[in-house]
């Protein structure tokens, strides 16, 4: 593994007039930033267009692409849109107005789409047949559940009339053949993200730089898939989860968390040779360079809530495929699987057994290290003298408080075994973390962008266990100074650390 660190980021963090952090300008000049401050990573969170509570883990299809990510100016200078269509309403600069945003952007994209059908290039037609044909194993599925979706304002699939949400073959026929235009409409704008996205990695790239996606082990109820192919889950006559997704009281929260998502059907996805796994880890591969698995313990064995309970205590584990899964997903892609293993939680001899088999990076999360000093300081496995080089290290991940806002939250004693611990004179205490992260013998070193500006718990990106306000907070374009940039290159050469080679 390429000793490296990175920065994690969601798109919708990025900056920007629009009112949400998309594929334009302003990704371009974060990658540039990355570059200048020699970092070989840029981590971010699924990619799909988001559902419940704008959740990235709650994602109405497992293969398409997040429309709120298209740049209105690259769809300007394409010439699908106007310059006047890129005149914005005055969006907050600082979080994210979903309700407005959608509704904007909306229109836009329905634009543009018009515009495409009437007005493309040659060039643009055959570009656009390839990706038809390219995607076609997943797009005219959703395309088709989008559109319903639209058509029924947005509810749930099983909130459909019942041919709709039964499939009815002869029902589903007619409203093909009678909604041409929407369906046509919904292919396009999974055009435009993902013609804008293959740029943008492609200079990603080309500039020493990786991406890494994340993929959730379990899909949203209210999905394409699940609508398309109820046979793989667990569901009732009606479409409903009979059990349903989930953790066991934990860190986050004394009563567990209740995701929801339905659970699979194991040996009904392992007796087609796990196709959906394989086609959704090779399209997440089109775009990622590596992909950070959520849950990863969930293929060892995944905690089951009967969909009744309204907490996630009343559960019980229930073994996973294991290694018969990933045994599949080589053979069809190659054995050198390129993923990080989410293993934190409640980890177990035969998740590691599964990880290490794998020959997969784990997680540390530094935070986590620091607070475990009840059974003697110094034992945790996330303590960076712990650590492994197969491994990839977090000052933070997306769930967790900024550095500075857990910081504040720490006791005395916590404290001051921190600063024992790395040497800290406090006067800026998220590089010292930062510090002790890139000297760590891991691969893999990666700190949200919140921790290399020092920002508090105002800039945290999701809260779990709670329902509404996450996934909201995004960065101003002056925030990304050269002296932050210059400091992380020193760091990062000081410890080995270098970009991907071009």
């Amino acid at each position: 593994m390429h000793r490296t660190s990175g920065i994690l980021l969601h798109p919708t963090s990025l900056p920007g007039p629009f009112g949400i952090g998309d594929l334009g300008p302003c990704a371009y000049r974060f990658v540039d930033f990355l570059a200048a401050a020699g970092q070989g990573l840029w981590q971010m969170l699924p990619l799909g267009p988001t559902g419940f509570g704008e959740s990235p883990y709650q994602c109405t299809s497992a293969f398409a692409g997040n429309p709120l990510l298209i740049s209105p100016e690259l769809l300007r200078d394409a010439g699908w849109v106007g310059e006047s269509a890129c005149d914005p309403p005055p969006f907050p600069t600082d979080r994210i107005d979903f309700t407005q945003v959608i509704a904007w952007k909306r229109r836009l994209l329905v634009e543009a789409a018009r515009e495409f059908t009437c007005q493309a290039r040659d060039s643009d037609r055959a570009d656009y047949q390839r990706f038809l044909e390219t995607h076609a194993n997943w797009l005219e599925d959703f395309v088709l559940y989008q559109a319903l979706k639209i058509q029924h304002d947005l509810t749930s699939w099983t909130e459909w009339p019942d041919a709709l949400a039964q499939r009815e073959p002869r029902v589903l026929a007619r409203w093909r053949e009678t909604h041409a235009e929407e369906l046509e409409r919904e292919r396009l704008i999974q055009y435009f993200f993902f013609r804008q996205w293959s740029a943008l990695r492609a200079y990603a790239n080309e500039r020493g730089v990786r991406l890494i996606g994340d993929m959730p082990i379990f899909v949203a109820h209210d999905s394409s898939e699940v609508w398309t192919h109820r046979e793989w889950f667990q569901l009732d006559a009606q479409g409903h989860p009979t059990v349903i997704a989930g953790v066991p009281p934990d860190y986050f929260s004394a009563t567990g968390q209740r995701w929801g998502n339905p659970l699979y059907d194991w040996p009904r996805l392992a007796a087609d040779g796990y196709r959906f796994w394989v086609q959704r880890l090779r399209r997440v591969l089109d775009l990622v360079d590596l992909v950070r698995v959520d849950h990863f313990r969930g293929f060892a064995g995944y905690w089951e809530i009967p969909a009744a309970e309204e907490t996630a205590i009343n559960g019980r584990w229930v073994p996973g495929p294991g290694m018969a899964l990933f045994d599949a997903l080589r053979e069809a892609l190659g054995e050198g699987l390129p993923l990080i293993a989410e293993d934190l939680g409640v980890i177990t001899e035969d998740v590691e057994a599964l990880r290490d088999g794998l020959g997969l990076p784990g997680m540390a999360i530094l935070q986590f290290g620091f607070e475990d000093i009840e059974g003697g300081f110094g034992r945790s496995a996330f303590l960076p003298h712990n650590h492994r080089r197969g491994l990839a290290v977090y000052t933070g991940t997306h769930d967790n408080n900024t550095l500075l806002g857990w910081w504040a939250q720490r006791d005395a004693a916590q404290q001051e075994h921190a600063r024992l611990y790395l040497n800290s004179d406090e006067t800026a205490i998220h590089w010292d973390f930062i510090r002790a992260a890139l000297g760590s013998v891991a691969a893999f070193a990666i700190f949200p962008l919140q921790d290399v500006l020092g920002l508090g718990s105002e800039a945290c990106m999701n809260r779990p266990g709670t329902a509404g306000g996450n996934w909201l907070w995004r960065y101003r374009d002056e925030m990304l100074d050269e002296a932050a940039a210059e400091r992380l290159r020193r760091l990062s050469r000081l410890y080995g650390r270098l970009p991907y080679p071009v």
